[in-house]
């Protein structure tokens, strides 16, 4: 029995000393990942007893927790408003057509990026990537540069040429649609596009090789080789795209449409909407309970997308099931 426990020991011993080895050789990894895990821990962990604020007629004066509980009252401020079936509209549908148009379009310019060599190719990289690095009130600025009634280059420069009368594009809601999404398209397909162009330079370069000897087109070889390579990232990037299908970029339609009034109807959407009540009303818990609402909402969304994607293909889920 003593020759047991001895022998047990040593075990005990030699698993412990494995660990400790382990561990000492991940250290640095893990001094590399603290300031990302504290950061997190403030800005998304520390803020969750708050959403309590959502259920509450906050008051300043009484604090979080000393003000009056009011339950769901805070949310009939979006579903029992007029606008309620607008601000969802638009915040959906807009959504859905920069999930499809940015990832169309960040998909073609990664395989053409891919196909270049050289300096070139570093070069075109940082052009892309630039509009994301650029802030939405200088776009705006952009965008307004283009577009001004009087001095704007659409009008002065490029609708003579057609024969065309000026537009007032400040005070024609049917025309934002089209520059929103555009807008949106050339600001963030730069960053999509090195996530997939990442991707796609790590693919095995034997399959291609193969297809040439095979006699596959350009265009065979997308459709056969890279498409069905580039699904696992593009079901990622969607899903993470979905989650946030009720929240919408604040920058993108309040500086972009300069908050013209004439525009709400094509550019309003729920942020934009609960900023200015919270300008006009100064409801806090109101505005709470809008993010508390869209985060539950988006949660369900992954959830739901998800599940489709594991009884479509399992493999290809973001979060794995049990058997």
């Amino acid at each position: 029995m003593t020759d047991v426990k001895i022998h047990k020991r040593a075990n005990n011993n030699e698993s412990s000393s494995k660990k400790r080895a382990k561990l000492k050789r991940f250290i640095p990894i893990y001094i590399m990942m603290l300031p990302g895990l504290v950061y997190l821990f403030i800005n998304n962990y520390m803020p969750l007893p708050g959403l309590i604020v959502a259920f509450k007629q906050y008051n300043a004066k009484l604090g979080i927790y000393g003000s009056k509980f009011i339950g769901f009252k805070n949310f009939e401020y979006l579903f029992k408003t007029t606008d309620a079936w607008v601000i969802t509209r638009n915040t959906i549908l807009y959504n859905i057509a920069f999930i499809i148009v940015n990832t169309v379009m960040a998909i073609m310019v990664a395989v053409i990026l891919s196909e270049l060599n050289g300096k070139r190719k570093k070069a075109y990289q940082s052009l892309i990537l630039l509009p994301n690095l650029i802030s939405t009130v200088i776009i705006g600025y952009l965008v307004f540069a283009f577009l001004s009634v009087e001095n704007g280059f659409a009008n002065n420069t490029i609708l003579p040429l057609f024969g065309k009368e000026p537009i007032d594009w400040y005070s024609e809601p049917r025309y934002w649609p089209f520059i929103i999404i555009f807008v949106s398209a050339w600001k963030s397909v730069g960053y999509n596009c090195i996530v997939y162009l990442a991707t796609i330079m790590g693919f095995d370069r034997s399959y291609y090789e193969s297809a040439l000897v095979d006699g596959a087109t350009r265009w065979k070889q997308f459709q056969y080789i890279t498409l069905p390579l580039l699904k696992p990232t593009i079901i990622m990037l969607t899903l993470m795209a979905v989650g946030r299908i009720f929240y919408s970029d604040f920058g993108l339609f309040y500086q972009v449409p300069m908050n013209q009034g004439a525009l709400y109807s094509v550019t309003n959407t729920i942020d934009t909407y609960v900023y200015r009540g919270l300008l006009q009303l100064g409801n806090i818990s109101m505005s709470a309970a809008a993010g508390l609402y869209q985060s539950i909402v988006g949660f369900i969304l992954v959830l739901s997308a998800n599940m489709l994607v594991r009884r479509l293909d399992k493999d290809s889920a973001l979060i794995q099931g049990g058997n």
